[in-house]
């Protein structure tokens, strides 16, 4: 990671340059894809219910780990205190918009559409020992520990959207959609002094940002062990949950690749080129890499350890996996995820130039999108004669999803600044690298 602590315009000029509304035409496409969407969801469930819900729950798994894994990143800046990220932040803090939207439908998958899905919910027969029958044969248990930890998860994150928003809507002036205006009135409730309460909010983000890294570990992977893995009722892989959700944040910084050149773009050139420049490029393009390196290893790791294994509760994972019809997906993603992006970000210049930058942003997140369908299709179709599923439901899913993410997403910068302003202007900005006791601005002793 480049070490820099760079400079930015002055606060009055940023607001100048980020505050242009945003295009009508992106606000009424995402409209009618969500309408779309929704009567897809309609006709599938009067025409064919099993199929929509595992559609819908497909691209469940694809859009919340993506936007979760965005707030766990911010939240790791947060950590490590990487001041090169404050032009950029705010424009990843903006995928916790779908949180909500994400949560509401994972409760609709677990409860209503359970049946639907969930091999055990429709025949806890299925389960084949003892010890699954506890864990997934009673729904209401499954559905509240799932429910409960991803509540968790949320509100953590969602806690720490607020603390970091409350530092700019308290400071800049009143503006944004109306639907908001109560809750940056209440933002600005109790602020005090801007030095006291930069460190107080530092602080506090700080706490949040360490118990959401722990919660996220955790939650995640029994989230994507119990939708996701356990699917196929016979398969256990211990690697499957670090491999499933750091998926979600791999494509997220390919998303986040592209949305970084539209806001590019979009903001006032003159002062994009500064506060969105080459050395925010460059970084984004090591991190891109890394994860990429890091999901081919986890994808050999687990392989390999199966392969040596040879055990035939694991061995037919993946056998189903590469066998047709499922075997020219599987390759694809293999392709698409790591063989293309591995050597193309290896380069500086590769990183460096627009084009090859976005084109390898959209093969990863192509190759993302596929391998959700991998993960759960082949466990709830097995082998089926006609092809692989996939047809005006899984489109109709995808136009729902990502309209409705496109649109909390707009939604979120109509209402809040669109960029961590006081972070970037304010005189008192590094001293938090200090700590200090709020109440008398002293630095506190190392042991604390």
């Amino acid at each position: 990671m480049s070490i820099h602590n760079p400079t930015y315009p002055p606060r009055a000029d940023l607001i100048a340059a980020t505050s242009k509304p945003v295009a009508g035409w992106i606000k009424t496409a995402a409209l009618a894809s969500t309408v779309i969407g929704v009567l897809a969801f309609g006709a599938g469930l009067a025409m064919s219910p099993d199929r929509i819900w595992r559609a819908f729950h497909y691209h469940w798994l694809y859009f919340s780990a993506i936007s979760s894994g965005a707030v766990m990143f911010v939240a790791i800046f947060r950590i490590v205190t990487a001041r090169w990220s404050r032009s950029i932040a705010r424009l990843m803090e903006g995928y916790a918009a779908f949180l909500p939207i994400s949560w509401l439908f994972l409760v609709l998958s677990v409860t209503i559409g359970g049946k639907h899905i969930f091999p055990w919910v429709a025949d806890p027969n299925a389960l084949p020992n003892s010890e699954r029958v506890f864990w997934l044969g009673n729904h209401a248990f499954f559905a509240l520990r799932e429910i409960g930890i991803l509540t968790v998860i949320y509100a953590l994150q969602l806690w720490f959207i607020y603390n970091s928003l409350r530092i700019d809507v308290a400071q800049l002036p009143e503006g944004g959609a109306k639907w908001a205006a109560g809750l940056r009135a209440r933002m600005r409730a109790g602020w005090g002094e801007e030095r006291r309460e930069l460190h107080n909010q530092h602080s506090i983000q700080g706490k949040i940002a360490v118990s959401m890294a722990i919660m996220f570990g955790f939650g995640w992977m029994m989230l994507h062990y119990d939708l996701s893995m356990a699917l196929d009722v016979f398969f256990f892989s211990t690697l499957w949950g670090w491999w499933s959700f750091m998926t979600g944040i791999n494509g997220f910084l390919m998303s986040f690749s592209l949305l970084f050149f539209i806001w590019r773009k979009h903001f006032n050139s003159s002062v994009a080129n500064e506060i969105l420049g080459d050395l925010q490029i460059h970084d984004l393009g090591k991190l891109r890499f890394a994860w990429t390196a890091f999901w081919g290893y986890t994808t050999f790791a687990q392989l390999l350890i199966i392969w040596y294994g040879n055990i035939g509760e694991e061995t037919h994972f993946f056998r189903l996996r590469l066998i047709d019809p499922w075997l020219p997906v599987s390759f694809t993603v293999l392709m698409l995820v790591f063989v293309a992006p591995f050597p193309g970000l290896i380069s500086k210049a590769a990183k460096m130039f627009i084009p090859t930058n976005i084109l390898f942003a959209l093969v990863s997140l192509t190759g993302t999108y596929l391998q959700r369908y991998i993960e759960v299709y082949p466990s709830l179709y097995g082998v089926p004669t006609d092809g692989v599923p996939f047809g005006w439901q899984e489109l109709g899913m995808a136009a729902l999803y990502f309209g409705l993410w496109i649109t909390c997403y707009t939604q979120f910068f109509e209402a809040f600044p669109r960029l961590r302003i006081s972070w970037m202007t304010s005189k008192y900005r590094d001293e938090v690298q200090i700590p200090v006791d709020v109440r008398t601005m002293e630095p506190l002793p190392a042991h604390e």
